[in-house]
């Protein structure tokens, strides 16, 4: 009889399931992206991500700007425009910069880090109260002191610029 019981249960919380997800999604409030957009946002507009940091990385803010169009494509619904999107990214790099994090006992670099600093825009024209302004992100990467940076900063990057496009998402629509 219990097990008569549990069946049951089990299958009216899966029928459950079943019926309140399509209500949930058609709403247009939450996706299973983790994204919050309304339905009344259509379009994106992402910027050329300006490059302000002293040291030079000359294609971080290509990578930057394409990765950051093409998470939009992939994980909205929204059209990616040029100019005027109903929501807007505007970015510049402020940071790059190495630094020594773990020191030998004969005072010598063991290990150092690559770190990329970004500062960000975001309008939302439909709702501007969500809107943020000199919104900082950082990610990093940390590498062997034997290696040049010449020699490792192509990966390094790939791998900051990923993080920061997860993390510029999350804080923009995701409302993480």
């Amino acid at each position: 009889m219990k097990v008569k019981r549990t069946i049951w249960a089990s299958l009216c919380v899966v029928l459950a399931l079943a019926a309140t997800i399509p209500l949930l999604q058609s709403c247009g409030i939450y996706s299973f992206t983790g994204t919050s957009i309304a339905p009344e946002v259509k379009t994106v507009t992402v910027n050329y991500f300006e490059y302000l940091a002293p040291k030079v990385n000359p294609s971080l803010s290509n990578m930057l700007t394409e990765q950051m169009q093409e998470k939009f494509i992939k994980l909205t619904k929204l059209e990616l425009v040029d100019i005027d999107g109903d929501l807007e990214i505007i970015g510049a790099v402020t940071g790059y910069d190495v630094k020594a994090t773990a020191i030998t006992a004969n005072e010598q670099a063991a290990q150092n880090r690559l770190t990329v600093t970004v500062k960000i825009e975001f309008i939302n024209r439909k709702f501007p109260d969500e809107s943020l302004s000199n919104k900082s992100f950082s990610a990093y990467q940390d590498f062997d002191a034997t290696q040049s940076l010449d020699a490792v900063e192509a990966t390094l990057c790939e791998d900051i610029v990923e993080q920061l496009c997860e993390d510029i998402f999350n804080g923009t629509v995701a409302n993480w």
